[in-house]
């Protein structure tokens, strides 16, 4: 399983989300640092919300497989920017939990993971586990795994490791 790095404001669902896609029951754990395990990296919210922390998440980025920008549904901004994939070599994908809210606006969250770069966007709620199955295939799904000299191949062409040759 591809180990998940989860970044998002404070309250958006990162703790709650990772105890539903192990399977555990849902117990509101204020995240104070950043916890890792074998699969998921978990951080305070406060690391996202702060300038002064948040080039912390890129270099935990890069002890993860794939980068899950974690937004609720009923989110009244965003924290990130367009483009943020840049600086983020990892695969990006856009988190929208807390789907049954009465403040939802699902299509204007999708937005602004589209703005910023997520290849894929997943919509779950971590109560219910809707949408868990699917996020959970996902991160089962194989990395690539490349020689040095595919891995410059593709370099030279401006390409990710993970993205596919041009046709």
């Amino acid at each position: 399983m591809k180990k998940l790095f989860l970044m998002g404001r404070s309250e958006a669902g990162k703790t709650s989300l990772i105890q539903a896609l192990k399977g555990e029951d849902l117990h509101y754990i204020k995240t104070q640092y950043t916890n890792t395990s074998d699969d998921a990296i978990d951080t305070p919210g406060e690391y996202a919300e702060s300038k002064y922390f948040s080039l912390g998440l890129a270099c935990f980025s890069f002890e993860s497989d794939v980068v899950g920008i974690v937004q609720a549904a009923d989110e009244p901004f965003n924290l990130f920017g367009a483009s943020i994939h840049t600086f983020i070599q990892r695969p990006l994908i856009g988190i929208i939990t807390k789907t049954d809210s009465s403040a939802a606006n699902i299509p204007m969250i999708r937005q602004w993971m589209e703005n910023t770069g997520c290849e894929r966007i997943f919509e779950v709620n971590n109560v219910t586990r809707e949408g868990i199955d699917e996020l959970l295939e996902y991160l089962k799904e194989d990395l690539p795994r490349l020689s040095l000299k595919e891995a410059m191949k593709k370099q030279a062409l401006g390409l990710r490791e993970w993205d596919p040759y041009p046709l």
